[in-house]
């Protein structure tokens, strides 16, 4: 009989492997998270989610600190959409950082700075979507309006409209199959145009048949009326649309969990609740939650603007006798750091376009990518083997199951994570996280016991990783 230690990584189901407490465990903790999946659906949202579960868990704003010692928590914000959170360790800061980055954007669709508008009896939203999606699946599904209004003169205004039983939703209206011919013999990436993405709000004309735009108008009258929101406020608003539904169990065996967002909300999930168990820490440990991952990292509340360095300089400044720039790029230097991100299961339906040998499978554990990158590697951190080897022997003391994989064939494609712009700093990293089924779409699949695992892993990085 083929013996435990002999099996292939790939072929260790999590769930075998655990006891009877663990697997209790582990269906607790992905209520929790599916919980956090439904509230969670924008970046504010989920920074906003983060920012309590950090006070409840004993952080106080950095900025409040004079000097920092050992044990003392802190959280740093940037514009609402960008979080770092630490715990400081025994250790000097010199030694380095221990760093786990996660990413809260998701793709979906943006409203236009001038969306709204009437034809054909109906008003509707124009849209221009964020991140790769496939613009086909954004069709006739129910979505929800997120996010902030401000207005002139500074107020805010927050909207969540279509998540409450009570609530309308919206929707994009596809074409019949009657009437699609010339649509369905288009390529797939062609058969929904991104101007064709337009969000159907209203469909009643205000009483005065001399108006113009009966239906827009009616339309601003509710916004008005309910919302205090004018067409020109539009302007400076910022409303995504996103799945109208929650986090769902998928499977008649409840193993697997469906739900809008968990490209890269699975991580930052798993990485708060492995960071906020921590009591006291050798090494600083950090946990980085920023935005604009899938547009390329850019803006200042991404990977490739400053705030993840301010962080760590404004805890050095606190924690140094004699603060200075060389001990910056020491700290940085010394660091370790996952660089926390989804991956690509492989899909029975379409097993083609992975490396079997290669390719991780749902329930099979925790991911661990050398790489990521397109094709020749382009964009890729790449990991050093020593780090890998670090990670593989901590992951195995510490009862993590782990599996390695590539994000599909060579040639077919790729993608890529935050890893690359936090080895420049010269720390080492590595990619890990949980393995999907359809990724980017409006409902990504994830296994369970995945999830439990990539917190467990995280939790020992934090935890064990000198």
């Amino acid at each position: 009989m083929e013996k435990e230690k002999d099996r292939h990584p790939a072929t260790r189901y999590v769930w075998e492997l655990l006891d009877e407490q663990e697997r209790g465990a582990a269906l607790a903790f992905n209520e929790r998270y599916k919980e956090f999946l439904s509230l969670a659906k924008t970046e504010r949202e989920t920074v906003d989610y983060l920012a309590g579960r950090a006070r409840n868990s004993g952080f106080a704003p950095l900025l409040e600190f004079g000097r920092l010692k050992a044990g003392d928590r802190v959280y740093l914000i940037g514009r609402g959409k960008i979080m770092a959170m630490a715990i400081i360790g025994s250790e000097p800061l010199e030694k380095g950082l221990n760093i786990i980055g996660a990413h809260v954007d998701a793709p979906r669709l943006d409203l236009k700075p001038k969306p709204l508008y009437e034809e054909a009896g109906l008003a509707l939203l124009k849209t221009h979507y964020y991140g790769g999606i496939k613009k086909y699946q954004w069709v006739a599904i129910p979505l929800a309006l997120h996010g902030v209004v401000v207005k002139g003169d500074g107020r805010v205004i927050s909207l969540v409209i279509g998540e409450n039983g009570a609530d309308p939703v919206f929707t994009i209206a596809d074409l019949l199959p009657h009437l699609a011919k010339d649509q369905m013999e288009k390529k797939m990436s062609e058969a929904v145009t991104g101007e064709a993405l337009n969000i159907l709000v209203g469909g009643l004309p205000v009483d005065d048949r001399e108006a113009k735009e009966r239906v827009k108008k009616v339309v601003l009258e509710h916004l008005g009326r309910y919302y205090g929101i004018h067409e020109d406020d539009f302007v400076s608003a910022e409303l995504e649309a996103v799945p109208a539904w929650p986090a769902r169990d998928v499977g008649f065996d409840r193993s697997l969990i469906g739900g809008y967002g968990q490209d890269d909300r699975s991580s930052v999930f798993t990485a708060l609740e492995a960071l906020c168990e921590q009591r006291e820490v050798r090494r600083t440990a950090v946990a980085l939650f920023a935005d604009k991952e899938e547009i390329g990292s850019t803006g200042n509340t991404g990977m490739h603007s400053v705030f993840m360095v301010n962080f760590i300089a404004e805890i050095a400044g606190r924690c140094l006798p004699q603060y200075s720039d060389l001990a910056l790029r020491r700290i940085l230097n010394n660091s370790r750091a996952i660089s926390a991100d989804v991956t690509a299961g492989l899909n029975p339906s379409y097993p083609e376009v992975m490396d079997k040998l290669n390719a991780p499978l749902l329930g099979c554990g925790v991911v661990i990518s050398k790489y990521t990158g397109a094709r020749g590697k382009s964009g890729a951190s790449d990991a050093h083997p020593e780090f890998v080897a670090f990670i593989r022997g901590l992951f195995d003391r510490e009862g993590v199951i782990w599996q390695t994989g590539e994000l599909g064939k060579v040639d077919q494609g790729g993608g890529g994570t935050i890893a690359y712009l936090m080895a420049r700093h010269g720390m080492d990293v590595l990619d890990c996280g949980v393995p999907l089924l359809g990724m980017h779409s409006p409902f990504e699949v994830a296994s369970k016991l995945d999830v439990y695992m990539a917190y467990k892993g995280f939790r020992a990085f934090f935890r064990n990783a000198d």
